[in-house]
């Protein structure tokens, strides 16, 4: 499926407006020559944690939420990017109760990765657990069946609690296949044009190895749905928070991949006010990537970013990030720790917040997003320029509430009043129609407290100016009769 090369909106399904239908009326009384190139609905279906990402089945969605025709409907005039969560699937999925209920001789066993489908005799061996790349202190949650009272280990990579909320699928039972393929089949048939993978770098258990982007075993797969996919004309889009040459690979294998370097590289220059380093990247990246600058987690640094960034010159940022307002997420295992320590996996804020709500500098750096090569997505809290919300992280005691904020339809009317909102709309609009983006990408050379960017086709030619000093930034493009216009953002 060829994608649009035009903006896209992030949102959870309640949080603008309070569930599907309003989302859809915002998207048509207020952004309908905004978000053409389609929206992330971060998941919507029933989910029994994680805000949607310990989902209990892909065949329903959460009644609070709307139903399926509210998505066929904003799908029949955008496109619809939803999650897969391919490596798990809720503890209180009907799959994972029945097996609770009869054990092995469930319908479903075979759905979940029991402990001797690794070990044979079903024992856990540490030496094997050292290798892996832990999410949690344990890979494995403990459970007893109802009807035997046996006690079950499954594969869990996931989750908060012990036992886990989000419990491992078996990517290689043919059941597991056949119930992706249910879910994608209902995809198709409810206007859903793109599919994201999320937590696939995790779906391989492999003994010896880190269970994280296991080679070539994971290419098996994703082959498998890729052909899956393509077959319903869906397109792909694989999330993996790895070192960059995994991300690259991917990119090589044909895939859409995410662009998790940018949002540092972009705050990099405006905190230091240098842009060498953003502008190296720049000029030597993959193009077929999405890009962003916030999301509903935070600003990846480890290990995406690992043999890219001095860890002293990256601590001295994350401080600034955290005199700011900001709070970090940690990597849990110590292999995966640089050797001087430096374990920040996540800078969470809002990315206005970070940049000590400077309009001037926010545009500048939403500017040299949609100047970067790729599809750009706004997420919803960026778009209205929302602050820090501390008191959600107070009440709930979760680091990533701080930008996951909820706006009722008034809440969104009185954002779209302020200002900056105006221009970044106005500069969305700009992305979205200008017919260079189609075209050639250069990075022009200029003064390390200068970005310059350059996309021409055909007639048509449009540069981005940014000084890192002011924010100041404009575009030169040429119009249709050939005049040369100089938009100041």
């Amino acid at each position: 499926m060829a994608l649009k090369n035009e903006v896209q909106l992030i949102t959870y399904p309640d949080s603008l407006g309070g569930d599907l239908k309003q989302l859809n009326y915002l998207l048509e009384r207020y952004f309908d020559d905004v978000f053409t190139g389609g929206v992330h609905i971060l998941p919507p279906f029933p989910s029994s944690g994680d805000r949607g990402f310990a989902p209990l089945d892909y065949l329903e969605i959460e009644p609070s939420f709307g139903e399926w025709s509210d998505i066929k409907k904003i799908g029949a005039k955008r496109d619809v990017l939803l999650d897969l969560m391919v490596n798990h699937i809720s503890r209180q999925s009907p799959y994972f109760q029945d097996f609770l209920d009869k054990g092995r001789q469930s319908e479903y066993a075979d759905y979940f990765i029991t402990l001797d489908k690794l070990w044979k005799d079903g024992k856990p061996n540490q030496e094997d657990i050292d290798k892996m790349f832990l999410r949690r202190k344990l890979p494995y949650s403990t459970f007893e069946i109802n009807e035997t009272k046996e006690v079950e280990q499954v594969w869990t990579t996931f989750g908060k609690t012990d036992p886990s909320e989000q419990i491992d699928l078996d990517v290689q039972s043919d059941k597991v296949k056949e119930l992706f393929k249910t879910f994608f089949e209902n995809f198709k048939e409810n206007n859903v044009s793109i599919v994201r993978l999320d937590a696939v770098g995790y779906i391989i258990k492999k003994l010896g190895t880190s269970c994280f982007f296991v080679e070539p075993d994971i290419y098996q797969f994703l082959d498998w749905i890729k052909a899956l996919a393509d077959s319903l004309d869906i397109a792909l889009l694989p999330e993996v928070h790895a070192h960059h040459s995994i991300q690259y690979k991917l990119s090589e294998h044909g895939f859409w991949i995410y662009d998790f370097i940018l949002p540092y590289r972009i705050l990099e220059a405006m905190i230091t006010k240098k842009s060498n380093a953003l502008t190296d990247y720049l000029k030597d990246r993959p193009e077929n990537q999405f890009t962003m600058l916030d999301c509903h987690d935070g600003i990846p640094v480890k290990p995406d970013l690992d043999g890219l960034i001095d860890t002293k010159e990256a601590k001295e940022l994350v401080d600034e990030t955290v005199k700011r307002g900001s709070n970090l997420s940690l990597i849990i295992s110590d292999q995966h720790k640089d050797k001087d320590g430096f374990d920040v996996h996540q800078i969470r804020c809002t990315y206005y917040s970070v940049l000590n709500e400077d309009d001037q500098l926010y545009l500048a750096a939403r500017a040299i997003q949609f100047f970067t090569p790729g599809i750009p997505q706004v997420y919803y809290v960026g778009l209205l320029a929302g602050t820090n919300n501390e008191a959600k992280i107070k009440e709930t005691g979760d680091g990533r509430e701080i930008n996951r904020e909820n706006f009722s339809i008034d809440d969104v009317e009185e954002a779209l009043e302020k200002d900056v909102v105006q221009r970044l709309l106005k500069l969305i609009r700009f992305r979205n129609s200008y017919p260079a983006f189609d075209g050639d990408f250069t990075v022009i050379d200029t003064g390390e407290a200068e970005v310059r960017l350059n996309w021409k086709k055909d007639q048509f030619e449009c540069t981005l100016h940014v000084d890192l000093r002011s924010g100041d930034s404009y575009i030169d493009y040429n119009t249709k009769k050939d005049e040369v216009v100089r938009y100041h953002i």
